[in-house]
């Protein structure tokens, strides 16, 4: 049986990774039910955005005997996801904000460099068994 901690770790970890699916497909509705507002333009994409953070925290949270890799690989799935959606926002005229670009670019370099450390620290693990 697992200790109470870890139940609730889980817990929550599932939580927020549905509350995160949730605005990554359906920002407006989340948002409504949540705070009783209305998402438009913009804020939709703030939205799935704050979804993929959600998701990306579930995994960090999710109970695990390391806690490194778990950590690397939400990490390396929040940014790949997000400079996939900036890319997208880019490509689809979507959004022309001035830090559009600097963003897409900062969270694509971040997603090559966790993606490495992450099968670095696989490689190593492995070495030790």
């Amino acid at each position: 049986m697992k200790p109470p901690a870890v139940r609730l770790i889980a817990a929550a970890a599932v939580l927020e990774g549905l509350t995160g699916l949730g605005l990554i497909l359906l920002p407006a509705a989340i948002v409504h039910l949540l705070i009783g507002g209305s998402l438009a333009g913009s804020g939709v994409a703030l939205g799935r955005v704050a979804g993929i953070g959600l998701l990306s925290l579930a995994l960090a949270c999710w109970p695990r005997a390391e806690p490194t890799r778990p950590a690397l690989r939400a990490l390396f799935v929040y940014n790949l996801l997000v400079a996939s959606y900036l890319a997208w926002l880019l490509v689809r005229g979507r959004a022309s904000g001035v830090l559009l670009l600097p963003a897409l670019g900062l969270h694509a370099l971040l997603s090559l460099l966790l993606a490495w450390a992450w099968f670095r620290h696989r490689s190593t693990q492995g070495s030790k068994a």
